[in-house]
């Protein structure tokens, strides 16, 4: 595991090279939504279907009205869709009747919500509310594990070493970071090392690439 010193400036060097996309304050039902749609599905299916929902469907509450059948019909293109779609709909009422329409901004009533885990209440927190959290998903575990920055065995051990090796002030950005880093240059099977930002910091460049050349 890094230093805190050395960890920064892994996050400072890949924030030069990807910046921050990201808007504050995005629709927290959307978000949240998206994310439950997301589980084990590319960014561009994703996309898709929440775009085609979000169409179909306009409001929280014609989403929570709505027949499982349809909104499965909407999403019927992603994995697991017929389970996300009861999730959906259930979240939908869930907020309705409990929240007032309002999707929380804790930790720990986003958990409460069905099929609602710790990386998807984060990304609420982070893309919604602008709350300091770590979202972990493949990327963020496959490279954070990769660099050395931690060594942790599954995503929520990950998410407790990011958070206390990074000054909350940092924990905004790891997710977008290290995702974009995961798509563009340090790929799952083949790193494009020669072209990573942070070679000079990564403990697999050190140990693994630079011996196979």
């Amino acid at each position: 595991m890094k230093s805190q010193s050395g960890a920064l400036k892994v996050i400072s060097l890949l924030k030069q090279r990807y910046g921050r996309s990201f808007h504050s304050n995005e629709d927290p039902f959307f978000v949240l939504i998206f994310t439950v749609l997301s589980a084990r599905n590319r960014d561009s299916q994703t996309y898709k279907a929440a775009a085609s929902l979000f169409k179909r469907f306009t409001t929280m509450k014609s989403l929570a009205a709505a027949k499982t059948a349809e909104i499965e019909k909407a999403i019927r293109f992603i994995g697991l869709f017929r389970q996300k779609a009861r999730r959906v709909k259930a979240i939908s009422q869930i907020l309705l009747q409990k929240y007032g329409g309002k999707v929380p901004s804790s930790m720990d009533e986003l958990l409460q919500l069905p099929g609602v885990g710790r990386k998807t209440a984060s990304c609420v927190l982070i893309y919604a509310y602008s709350k300091p959290a770590i979202a972990v998903d493949t990327h963020v575990h496959r490279i954070s594990n990769r660099i050395g920055l931690v060594e942790t065995r599954t995503p929520v051990q990950t998410e407790e070493a990011l958070m206390q090796l990074l000054p909350k002030g940092n924990w905004l950005d790891v997710n977008e970071l290290l995702v974009k880093h995961g798509q563009q240059i340090c790929l799952p099977v083949k790193p494009r090392c020669p072209a990573c930002p942070v070679k000079k910091h990564c403990s697999y460049y050190k140990t693994v690439f630079r011996k196979s050349v």
